[in-house]
């Protein structure tokens, strides 16, 4: 099949939409398809090939995120030359309008991956306040966007329950992301080098690391985990947070940091390109993550696939990865947090046993099966379409 993939978020950002988007290509150009990537310019990325960029400036609201043109004669006539079977949209912005109006002008089917539980990040444009008035337009905007679309993908049952509950009435295929578990195995990686890079962030060989690896942003909920560094250090005094990221709430955290008067036991490393997080990952004695609107945590499966214990804070979209105290570690309040973190880094075989569970269950979240899953989706929508076209003819 010929393949466009429409979407406002894309290398050289940095987000779990970029990284589904990255390896859902690389996937299907596996399985033999012809994919184009069309999303928004950046100033930091020349042309390359199979991506076509439309011009854009930054977002106002978030000034790292950039918004594209709507429309492109120019790129609409690159697009006619691509002869392409399917229009796979990932965002419900400029680009994916662009998507619909591709796929409405070519009569191509649109496919949809919803990624976004856009009432969770209604701060961006309330100054803070959840104002129901716009969250309540988010989810009409996101029904009206579903409606129409030829198949609906998401990537959890926490986002299938939220679009059905916004009024969305169809058939919806819940399909995990995938993760590309080699460059994260931990025999990819020579120990005695991770230890290495570890003294450049002042971190010894025999200080436990808690490890964070994320856009610094306020839903992340960094700011939980910071604090209960303050009586974590407590229990172990040499223990480290690496925090491995850069957003806008760098600032407020690092002077959360400050405030708690742990500046020595929390190291920020700044974001680093996405070629390097395996061996980020290598640094940590247990992964750590407390947000409550991701739709399914891919840095959980990320950190299962490098071999290091997972502590997440419960949210419907763990109920089918993490399994407390059998591949994973939950908890349910934040002041918990501490002194799970205490036992995971000091109970051994409680560890081995949890990193060993979750290694040996990430196959059905490989690149390999997300890829193969979603061309399933691709094959049904093609069937449907011919016998669409063939009631047209008679």
């Amino acid at each position: 099949m010929n393949i466009g993939i429409f979407t406002d978020a894309y290398y050289p950002q940095v987000s779990g939409v970029v990284t589904s988007t990255f390896i859902l290509k690389n996937e299907l150009i596996r399985l033999g398809h012809s994919v184009t990537i069309i999303t928004v310019a950046h100033p930091d990325v020349e042309e390359e090939e199979g991506i076509m960029r439309l011009p854009s400036l930054p977002f106002f609201l978030l000034p790292t995120q950039r918004v594209g043109m709507i429309y492109s004669r120019k790129i609409m006539s690159k697009i006619k030359k691509l002869d392409l079977d399917i229009i796979h949209t990932q965002t419900e912005f400029s680009i994916g309008i662009f998507g619909r109006i591709v796929a409405k002008r070519l009569d191509i089917p649109v496919v949809h991956t919803y990624h976004t539980m856009y009432e969770d990040y209604m701060h961006y444009v309330s100054s803070g306040i959840m104002l129901k008035p716009v969250s309540e337009i988010a989810k009409k905007a996101s029904k009206l966007y579903c409606r129409d679309c030829s198949a609906i993908i998401v990537p959890t049952l926490k986002v299938k329950d939220a679009l059905e509950n916004y009024g969305l009435l169809r058939h919806i295929d819940v399909i995990p992301t995938g993760v590309e578990i080699e460059p994260f195995k931990r025999s990819n990686y020579n120990q005695d080098l991770i230890e290495d890079e570890k003294k450049c962030f002042g971190i010894k060989k025999t200080e436990p690391v808690v490890l964070f690896i994320g856009r610094l942003a306020k839903e992340k909920s960094v700011d939980i985990i910071i604090n209960s560094m303050k009586e974590l250090v407590v229990k172990i005094p040499n223990c480290k947070l690496l925090v491995v990221g850069d957003g806008p709430e760098r600032e407020n955290l690092e002077a959360l940091v400050r405030s708690l008067n742990i500046e020595k036991s929390v190291v920020f490393t700044g974001e680093k390109p996405w070629a390097e997080i395996g061996r980020y990952y290598q640094m940590g004695d247990v992964f750590v993550g407390a947000s409550l609107t991701e739709t399914q945590g891919l840095t959980f499966t990320e950190a299962m696939a490098a071999q290091i214990p997972v502590v997440a804070k419960y949210d419907k979209n763990l109920d089918d990865l993490i399994q407390d105290r059998i591949n994973g570690r939950i908890f349910y309040k934040d002041e918990d947090l501490a002194g799970i973190l205490f036992e995971v880094l000091t109970d051994k075989k409680e560890c081995d046993t949890i990193v060993e569970n979750a290694y040996n269950g990430i196959e059905p979240l490989s690149s390999k099966c997300f890829g193969e899953n979603v061309e399933k989706v691709y094959m049904e929508v093609e069937k449907q379409n011919c016998m669409l076209q063939n009631q047209k003819v008679t």
